[in-house]
């Protein structure tokens, strides 16, 4: 090497130096540059980095750091937040009348090399935590960030208002719907990724989604459509066929709405009550909980079962007391139970939703007093019958579907969400074929499963506002489409009773799905006798999740609140 060379080269690693930029550096003779130097930057040199549009996947103006601190250890035991650099920024649309997305990355200074991403919930339209858990997380096991998980999430596109997950006025914008059907999901990545790279140096080795609800179908969908992005992913309760859950739902709020249908809180608990009498000992345990629940779907009728020896069915199916179902809340309660055939084909294929298991589930009991309920009863009937204009506490399915058919489907926010029937034709069908396209996932999955993906799937069996038949679905065409020793090789689903959407006052259902993501996607262990653990209707008890389609029978003997007191059985 000549004096030249030498000398050019020194200078340019010197310059590369100072700056402490992340800076491609070459030396040597030839035409080309034999060798890159990439340098960390520190968090203050984060702030104010300009993304460019290159650097991002899908069109987009480019992003830029909109701040950059390094936020001091907190916390303690499992609960404990380590020293990190909170990155926030923003990307810009191509529109200019679309909203930004609003993005955070929380990067460590110990750092695994890993990355995750956290999906949201319902419209989105707020950035998740991202130095906190992932959706159902053990509470005795350290949060990803203490694990040394470089963690990011956006509000997928546009910023909610006072109706904060059911905002959806972000529909009137094409690009901003866009955005959250799924584009912002790649756009937050790579914009993640590049200031990942720029922190540390280096790519990520690993890089994992975990999110449930919306989050779940942005876990689904990431791995569809971006294969080559991620490793694993986690996904609880997924509205993967999100366009047709909501179909579904408006077939329920139809059946809440009309005269006498809507059953108030009382009479919730009385349903509950009947459930469990006919259905709890169905798994060989009275423990509160419905695990049996193909069982019960099939045994189980509110116009002939009994409430502590007496009818449910008010006398001559009248409504006469708090302790019964008239006729009315019954034909709805049975409608949102039963499957919703559409009255026409949606463009991504699905011309139906399987209906909820609402045998057993807590459908918003205001007598129960936990921390959770008063989200138990948001997620579910909510306290008002749904109704034009809609109330803010009606059922969250019918406020979404109010938000939907306003500002997505007919952008008319005169529009009355009652009169729209999703079993008969419709001349808005090419709408909701639109939003198909976006939110109803295909599992279709092949480019994840060949580069060695690992997927999880879990879902509560008393979910009402994401049913957990749908999840089933979803699994089962995983396996007609690669066969079951194939799926074996990738997936698990697993059904946890009790649970209903997110969180239960039942069973509050927890589980260290990040631990068990980790040794498959990374050394190649399967998921084996995982337990999930109750955090709040008996804090500490354990129930062992099994591979579908097995749920756990109490073996007869030993503690009903440990999970080795039960084995999975297929009937």
């Amino acid at each position: 090497m000549n004096a030249m060379n030498v000398l050019v080269r020194k200078r340019l690693s010197l310059s590369c130096m100072a700056a402490a930029l992340l800076t491609a550096c070459g030396g040597g003779g030839g035409a080309g540059l034999p060798f890159l130097v990439y340098l960390p930057r520190s968090c203050a040199q984060l702030a104010g980095i300009e993304i460019p549009a290159s650097a991002i996947g899908l069109p987009s103006s480019g992003g830029t750091v909109t701040a950059a601190n390094v936020v001091a250890p907190s916390g303690t035991g499992a609960a404990a937040v380590p020293e990190h650099c909170l990155v926030s920024g923003s990307i810009s649309p191509v529109d200019a009348a679309a909203p930004k997305i609003l993005f955070r990355v929380a990067l460590p200074t110990s750092w695994n090399t890993k990355a995750l991403m956290v999906g949201g919930g319902g419209f989105d339209g707020s950035i998740p935590n991202v130095v906190g858990n992932v959706p159902n997380g053990p509470t005795d096991r350290p949060l990803p960030l203490a694990r040394g998980y470089a963690v990011f999430a956006s509000d997928s596109g546009h910023q909610a208002g006072a109706k904060g997950s059911l905002d959806g006025s972000f529909g009137l914008n094409d690009e901003a719907l866009r955005n959250w059907g799924g584009d912002a999901l790649k756009k937050t990545h790579d914009a993640a990724a590049f200031l990942i790279k720029a922190r540390y140096a280096a790519a990520p080795t690993k890089s994992y989604f975990a999110g449930g609800s919306t989050g779940g179908r942005e876990a689904l969908q990431s791995i569809q459509r971006w294969p080559g992005d991620w490793d694993g992913a986690i996904a609880w309760y997924p509205a993967w066929n999100q366009a047709s859950a909501m179909l579904g739902g408006q077939k329920a709020t139809l059946a809440l709405s009309r005269p006498g249908a809507y059953p108030s809180a009382p009479k919730r608990l009385a349903l509950f009550q009947a459930a469990m009498q006919a259905c709890d000992a169905l798994d060989g345990a009275t423990d509160g909980l419905v695990s049996n629940q193909n069982a019960c779907d099939a045994s189980f009728d509110p116009a002939t079962a009994t409430l502590n020896g007496a009818p449910l069915r008010c006398p001559d199916g009248a409504d006469t007391a708090d302790t019964c179902l008239s006729d009315a809340q019954i034909e709805a309660l049975k409608a949102m139970n039963g499957p919703a055939r559409f009255g026409f084909a949606l463009a991504s294929g699905e011309t139906g939703y399987p209906g909820y298991n609402v045998w057993g589930a807590d459908l918003g009991i205001a007598s129960i007093t936990t921390a959770v309920q008063p989200t138990v009863t948001f997620l579910n009937l909510g306290s008002s019958q749904p109704a034009n204009p809609m109330p803010t506490t009606a059922p969250y399915i019918s406020q979404q579907l109010d938000q939907v058919l306003k500002n997505i489907i007919t952008r008319d926010l005169a529009f009355n969400p009652l009169s729209f029937n999703p079993e008969s034709a419709s001349p808005l069908a090419e709408r909701w074929g639109v939003l198909s396209r976006m939110i109803d996932q295909s599992t279709d999955i092949s480019g994840f499963v060949e580069r060695g993906g690992k997927l999880l799937l879990a879902h509560g069996l008393q979910d009402v506002l994401v049913s957990s038949r749908a999840t089933a679905d979803y699994y089962t065409r995983l396996v007609r489409q690669f066969g079951q020793a194939r799926v074996d090789s990738f997936a698990r689903y697993y059904e946890v009773p009790g649970l209903g959407h997110a969180v239960s006052s039942q069973f509050n259902g927890t589980w260290d799905s990040l631990t068990a993501l980790e040794q498959w996607a990374e050394a190649g262990v399967a998921p084996k006798a995982q337990v999930t653990r109750d955090t709040v209707g008996v804090p500490g008890r354990t129930r062992p999740l099994c591979d579908y389609p097995t749920w756990p029978r109490y073996s007869g003997s030993g503690d009903v609140n440990a999970a080795a007191s039960f084995t999975c059985a297929s009937q």
